[in-house]
């Protein structure tokens, strides 16, 4: 892999890790087009995955420290206060919402990546988590409600980002969905997506880089690691950026008919 293709998949990687259109998807469809060897970056996508895990980081790092001060509260460490209950809070719904994507991730992952990852079956998922979107919107507009987070829409939300660990279906995207499903607005739904996905990227990025070192397939040179990491961290924090505020305003409709659109381009590849 050369430094451009490192620069532009990790940038691609940023962008469509947080915007909903299914990162997996955009990567695998971006290694056919490059004509690289899908099977052999898989050490990449994992250094990318850790970029925008990063990008998490450095966007909500107000809420990653109420989580730290939440924990040290709950175990004696801190005073108590009202916002540390509510990081507590935050924190036990972040651990029901991980639950779901830990099962199936462990004992399915390898079977759902063995099936799924080509161009094909990432266009029909992209198609499918679109009409989603639109249904998800509706949902919102009929059952919208300021109550909040509670532990079964915790666990719905955490459902979604397991299903998300089909490449085509976008993370951030499922879980934003499944929070209006249940009526929570968008920018609110969207902040604890986010915020879920930290324990899912560092775990599964944790997971996959061991099973490469273990078959010694970690394989891609070190400055495309390392630029791949620092395109996905600058460009995924835009990313996260410009979604929280679009969000505040606008709908998820526009991002399905892209989705409609990438994956019947997606299908068109896999036919040629």
């Amino acid at each position: 892999m050369g430094i451009l293709e490192a620069l532009f998949l990790g940038a691609l990687q940023g962008v469509t890790e947080f915007l909903p259109i299914s990162s997996s998807g955009h990567l695998v469809i971006g290694e056919s087009l490059l004509g690289l060897d899908v099977e052999s970056l898989k050490s990449f996508d994992v250094v990318v995955h850790l970029g925008t895990f990063a990008a998490i980081i450095i966007y909500f790092w107000k809420d990653v420290v109420g989580l730290f001060k939440g924990f040290f509260s709950y175990i004696g460490l801190m005073k108590k206060s009202p916002a540390n209950k509510e990081y507590q809070n935050l924190i036990a719904y972040i651990i029901i919402g991980t639950i779901p994507a830990i099962i199936i991730g462990l004992s399915m992952e390898d079977a759902i990546d063995f099936l799924f990852r080509n161009t094909f079956y990432v266009g029909l998922w992209m198609i499918i988590v679109g009409e989603v979107f639109l249904l998800s919107e509706w949902a919102l507009k009929k059952f919208k409600n300021e109550e909040g987070l509670t532990w079964k829409k915790a666990l719905i939300i955490g459902l979604a980002q397991a299903v998300a660990l089909i490449p085509g279906v976008s993370r951030s995207g499922s879980t934003i969905a499944a929070g209006l499903f249940q009526g929570i607005a968008r920018e609110k739904a969207a902040r604890f997506s986010f915020l879920l996905a930290l324990p899912a990227i560092l775990g599964a990025g944790i997971l996959t880089g061991m099973k490469e070192l273990n078959v010694g397939e970690f394989n891609v040179e070190f400055i495309p690691l390392i630029i791949g990491f620092v395109s996905a961290s600058v460009v995924g924090f835009g990313a996260i950026y410009f979604l929280m505020k679009f969000l505040k305003n606008h709908s998820l409709n526009v991002f399905a008919y892209y989705l409609f659109a990438m994956g019947a381009v997606s299908v068109i590849i896999s036919l040629l």
